[in-house]
């Protein structure tokens, strides 16, 4: 709800029915039929108590009516009267009779200060009843009329309801007690037709808004009461506006009404209550009064009080109706609003491979005709663990009016595996001044699926994986590779490669990634297909042994390579030598290949196989080149001799003899030879044989 003036400053404003319910009351409402302010109701208590004389009661403390109990209206003086106490429905007083001298209205003379609200007229004397009924008539409608009789023992010491019904044959017709009780609602007043005593209480021709209430005694020594509630309108109510701001700065309150009394009465006055943002109130003027209608308020400092509140101490202790508030108004220089704007611009995704980046980006769009300053941006991950994780973001640039800026984070989720739930809010705790605030903030839920598979090892010494003792190199190149398939949470901490060493003394030791033996290669940047990492062991074995690899790896999700440790035994010689060169198969047929050992540390650079007649013709010779690719240890060559000559042409079949010539650094290499080794048998004098059988 809103209302347009021309030309005039941005504020609040409440100026009708459906703006002022919003505002909290005290005393004091809205009526929603004619729209008027009404004084809320207030309760008079009132307690009678009444008796014959002196059987029932026979002091004045006992023949009373307590006001808010307070028995200050007491009886008697003499019996055989009836009494009228009358109220102002307004201020609930009593009317006062005369203390010395002849009471008003023809009534009794007072016979003592207590008795001065009373209105006292003997029952007996038919004048005197004529004045009741002139009594009765004169007060005014609407005000509280409580009867009561005085009554003796006997039944000649009073007059009873018949009597007075036929007083009208002298008073008139229509004017009796009788007929004016009766039309106020007496309906039981014809049961006093004996001593006894009554209490009768209404409100003057307003039998729609109160009910009469009666009460009787049942002879002459019981007590009766009557207790009554009188509903009056109070004099004083309060009403608070809601909470107005924020503001950058404020102007001027501004507030009109009218009163509905043809007298003075209403004197309304109006506070304004400065809210901190913290919720502190403070009182920053008060007792503006019907001459300032119109109150500068700039010297409120809105960065101290960005909202404020009215309000309006409404009181008509003469008329007892409430001054009419039409509108209170403040007026201001606006402080920006923003809002989130997914329809504008969003991407998220619900569910994500552990260590793949959660990409939020949302856009916030200042939606109003201020700029906003550099904005801060709140952003919280809750985990399974209801663990909050605070992402820090930088401050975005200041928004001018109707721009747009896209909120944004890339969020490790490594560390968050399962249901997370993320929050964020700019301008978080009112960082700086905006009109509201359940606008700038949203939840999402998204689910990191966790990494449950095994990375794989791989190792390979000198590009070949060894059986468990084979023979090695003393200067290996052992690769270590580690794969992963998960493409996001890549391998690139050290820590995930445990190498050792057992030496042929026993010592086991471990090697770090802090020099040149141990190399480590990360698997490279997310997203990877090929999450790859290597470490690169050069190790130099010095003395001749049987050593033992042990090797562990893990993926960044802690799941292990393997269920135990890589384990192989390796040997090591140091001194450069070669085996026999066996021909595999032999006899062959097609093709033959050559299987032999070298020791040392490096593969000889020159080695050739000569292949000749019985008769020591040379018709083939095999290179180093051809051979393939050779490391230290066994080896079977890449290469297989397919029975041709040095330029292609079959040979023929039967045996053949053949050489292998080699030599490192310039020097012939010896014969090497294992324990088990019994090739010999197979060679003469360096030669041996092999046999073509197409």
């Amino acid at each position: 709800s809103f209302i347009f003036i021309s030309n005039s400053d941005l504020g609040y404003n409440q100026s009708h029915y459906f703006q002022h319910i919003k505002s909290e009351t005290e005393n004091i409402s809205i009526n929603p039929i004619n729209k008027s302010w009404e004084f809320a109701d207030k309760k008079t208590n009132i307690f009678i108590q009444n008796g014959v004389f002196p059987t029932a009661c026979s002091q004045a403390g006992c023949l009373s009516v307590g006001v808010n109990g307070d028995p200050f209206i007491r009886s008697v003086c003499g019996v055989s009267g009836i009494i009228f106490n009358v109220f102002n429905p307004l201020t609930m007083k009593p009317w006062q009779n005369s203390e010395s001298g002849v009471g008003l209205y023809g009534s009794d003379p007072v016979c003592g200060s207590s008795r001065i609200y009373n209105f006292q007229f003997n029952i007996l004397d038919s004048n005197k009843r004529r004045k009741v009924v002139e009594f009765l008539d004169l007060i005014p409608d609407g005000y509280y009329v409580i009867v009561r009789n005085i009554s003796g023992t006997s039944v000649s010491s009073n007059t009873y309801a018949s009597t007075w019904r036929g007083d009208t044959s002298y008073l008139g017709k229509n004017n009796s007690i009788y007929l004016r009780l009766v039309e106020q609602g007496f309906t039981s007043i014809d049961s006093f037709d004996r001593p006894r005593a009554f209490s009768f209480a209404y409100k003057k021709n307003r039998l729609s808004i109160f009910s009469p209430k009666a009460a009787f005694s049942d002879g002459i020594n019981d007590l009766m009461t009557l207790n009554i509630d009188f509903i009056s309108p109070d004099s004083i109510g309060f009403i608070s506006s809601p909470v107005f701001g924020p503001a950058k700065s404020w102007k001027d309150l501004k507030w009109r009404g009218n009163t509905v009394d043809s007298k003075a009465g209403d004197a309304p006055t109006i506070s304004i209550i400065g809210i901190q943002p913290n919720g502190t109130e403070s009182t920053l003027f008060s007792g503006i009064n019907l001459n300032q209608q119109d109150f500068s308020i700039a010297s409120i400092n809105a960065n101290v009080y960005p909202y404020l509140k009215l309000r309006m101490r409404n009181i008509d202790s003469v008329n007892y109706t409430p001054y009419q508030l039409n509108y209170w108004r403040l007026t201001y220089v606006p402080i920006p609003e923003g809002a989130i704007a997914p329809n504008l611009f969003i991407q998220m995704k619900d569910s994500l491979e552990v260590g793949e980046p959660f990409n939020f980006k949302v856009a916030f769009k200042n939606v109003s005709d201020a700029s906003f300053d550099s904005l801060k941006v709140k952003l919280i991950v809750t985990d399974k663990n209801n663990v909050q994780n605070i992402i820090p973001l930088p401050r975005h640039k200041p928004l001018i009016a109707s721009d747009t800026v896209h909120i944004r984070s890339n969020i490790n989720t490594t560390s968050l595996i399962g249901t997370n739930s993320l929050y964020f809010e700019v301008n978080p705790d009112f960082d700086q001044p905006e009109l509201y605030q359940f606008n700038n903030f949203g939840f999402r839920q998204f689910y990191v699926r966790a990494d449950s598979v095994n990375p794989v090892m791989d190792i390979t010494f000198d590009g070949v994986h060894i059986l468990n003792r084979d023979l090695v190199s003393s200067k290996p190149n052992i690769l270590i590779k580690l794969k992963d398939e998960a493409k996001w949470n890549i391998l690139k901490d050290t820590s995930l490669f445990k190498v050792k060493i057992r030496f042929p003394n026993g010592v086991l030791k471990s090697f770090n990634f802090n020099n040149d033996t141990l190399k480590f290669t990360p698997a490279g940047q997310a997203p990877n297909p090929d999450n790859t990492a290597i470490a690169e062991f050069n190790p130099f074995f010095q003395q001749d042994g049987e050593y033992e690899l042990i090797v562990t790896g893990k993926d960044a999700n802690n799941n292990q390579a393997g269920n135990t440790e890589y384990k192989v035994v390796f040997q090591v010689i140091n001194k450069p030598m070669i085996s026999n060169m066996l021909n595999y198969p032999n006899p062959f047929t097609s093709s033959t290949a050559f299987v032999f050992t070298v020791t040392g540390s490096q593969v000889p650079q020159n080695i050739k196989i000569e292949i000749m007649t019985v008769t020591g013709k040379i018709v083939r010779e095999i290179t180093k080149q051809e051979l393939g690719p050779l490391h230290i240890g066994r080896n079977i060559t890449e290469y297989k001799w397919d029975g041709t000559d040095q330029f292609g042409q079959k040979l023929a079949n039967g045996i053949y003899l053949y050489r292998v010539v080699t030599n490192l650094n310039g020097k012939i290499m010896e014969k090497y030879k294992a324990t088990d080794d019994k090739t010999d048998q197979y060679f003469n004098k360096g030669y041996g044989k092999m046999y073509l059988m197409r």
